[in-house]
């Protein structure tokens, strides 16, 4: 079945299979080289899910550090960036000299593969998590694990990139003890994004020191090392190496069908295992009693409600934000940036439940550097989203007062029945109202990360109007869905005259 390749095929530098936006708004699979210098004409990368877009940020910066080495000083990565693109001849060099290492299939060095160790017999399948695996379900397609799937070399590499920037401890079939977490597998991973692919590649492109690594080995990517998984090591030697930290060890099996060459089969092992406790410099942590706790993604709780956090520079016991963003601020404070420039920032990652995957997301956020450069402007991004949250609680309250006089009209009575609590919940998540109640303060929310640190109290007067307004909006919608028989409309009112009590005392 499987065709034992005599000759280098598929070379990455020059066969396309990187998805681009351009600035036009067109879109495009180029090749390595095409991509590195034209990034500047480029707008964006995109891929079959977030978790391919952000794999192929990951390897795009891993080819930033080997390219040009970690960034020696901020006058040093002034240059590059005032140059406003790649410089084609440290780029060509580069490539030129590990050209044979970038050949996806190569009878002795094929690209970020390792035969020697990887013995679990495994399908392309396996390395997708949207596809149906093992215990994962599937996620937007219907591919089963008892279906033979051929895929083609381009879609190839965005799979392998995939599990080492995102595989699960415990996933791909392998056991939890032989396993850890990919370097961004768990949390959301944040990168500033600009207006070109260069631009965003450079704003995340930072000193060694700006995200903690202390070198202690030679720092080289995946493909430059004879052996990479040599020494064995659990925390990387720099950004480089990070970059294209081989958490499994991969070795594909080839077929040709028909002239094209065509992927099924994976070989899959374990390969190294990542500190747990290493921090992500493209992660926002909250520090615990116990410890760094990293931010995830909640299908319940919109990211735009922590991100006073995001940004909170200056409350070192309480938050660890990512370091991009503390970058960002330098090169702002510095003036090697325009200031008043507007920038936003990409948050990508998935939900998991252990081993199996349960969303994953995208969002494109504003990054005012107002809140990069000013510690009040941050905390008065605190108090309205803490505002936001005490206007959300009226509004629980009074769901649960009409929801309790539905289920026990005699709850109120000293000696009432009171409902059972998980049928009151139930009926609260049925209504949905507090999902309606963050969903509508969004457009609002990005008025007021806008207008904040220049109009002051007037932009705080109008987000207590807008959370006012949310919160009779979401409890109407939710008095609506619970009827108009006798015994809903006497419980909508009595909640009704709850809710005002407690928003005239948080807002008179």
């Amino acid at each position: 079945m499987t065709k034992i390749l005599d000759s280098p095929t598929f070379n990455l530098i020059d066969e396309a299979w990187i998805p681009c936006i351009r600035n036009d708004g067109s879109k495009e699979e180029l090749n390595l080289v095409e991509v590195l210098l034209n990034a500047h004409g480029l707008r964006a990368l995109y891929g079959e899910t977030p978790l391919v877009v952000a794999s192929l940020y990951r390897f795009l910066l891993a080819m930033m550090y080997s390219t040009y080495g970690v960034p020696a000083s901020t006058r040093s990565w002034r240059k590059l960036w005032q140059a406003e693109k790649n410089d084609a001849m440290r780029v060509e060099e580069y490539l030129a000299k590990w050209y044979e290492r970038f050949y996806l299939f190569h009878p002795e060095r094929p690209f970020y593969q390792w035969a020697d160790g990887a013995t679990r017999e495994k399908t392309i399948v396996d390395m997708l998590p949207e596809l149906s695996s093992g215990n994962s379900g599937t996620l937007f397609d219907h591919h089963l694990e008892n279906n033979v799937a051929y895929f083609a070399p381009a879609q190839v590499i965005r799979a392998l990139l995939l599990v080492q920037t995102f595989s699960v401890a415990g996933g791909n079939g392998l056991a939890p003890r032989d396993s850890s977490d990919a370097p961004w597998a768990r949390g959301v991973v944040f990168l500033a994004e600009g207006d070109t692919l260069f631009q965003t590649l450079m704003l995340n492109f930072m000193p060694a020191e700006q995200a903690g690594f202390h070198q202690k080995e030679k720092d080289i990517a995946f493909w430059e090392s004879e052996n990479p998984f040599i020494p064995d090591r659990a925390i990387p030697s720099g950004f480089s190496d990070y970059l294209t930290w081989p958490i499994r060890k991969i070795a594909l099996a080839p077929e040709e069908k028909n002239g094209e060459i065509l992927i099924s089969d994976v070989v899959m092992g374990p390969g190294l295992k990542l500190e747990p406790a290493f921090i992500n410099p493209f992660y926002h942590y909250r520090i615990k009693t116990d410890g760094y706790k990293m931010q995830r993604f909640n299908e319940d709780r919109v990211l735009w409600r922590d991100n006073a956090s995001f940004f909170s520079f200056h409350k070192q016991d309480t938050f660890h934000p990512p370091r991009t963003f503390h970058w960002l601020g330098n090169l702002v404070a510095d003036e090697i940036v325009d200031g008043s420039q507007s920038y936003r920032y990409m948050a990508l990652g998935m939900a998991n439940n252990q081993a199996k995957v349960d969303f994953y997301s995208a969002e494109h956020l504003p990054l005012p550097v107002a809140y990069l450069q000013n510690e009040k402007n941050v905390d008065g991004l605190h108090i309205v989203l803490e505002a936001a949250e005490n206007t959300r609680k009226k509004l629980y309250g009074a769901l649960a007062k009409m929801a309790t006089l539905i289920l026990s009209p005699t709850a109120d009575d000293p000696e009432g029945h009171q409902p059972d609590k998980k049928d009151k919940q139930n009926m609260i998540d049925h209504w949905s109202a507090e999902r309606q109640y963050w969903a509508s303060l969004e457009v609002h929310f990005f008025t007021l990360l806008r207008d904040l640190p220049s109009k002051g109290e007037e932009a705080i007067t109008q987000w207590d109007k807008a959370l006012q307004n949310s919160t009779w909006s979401a409890f109407n919608y939710a008095a609506k869905m619970a009827g108009n028989d006798a015994r809903a409309l006497r419980a909508s009112v009595r909640a009704q005259g709850q809710l005002a009590s407690g928003l005239k005392d948080l807002f008179s």
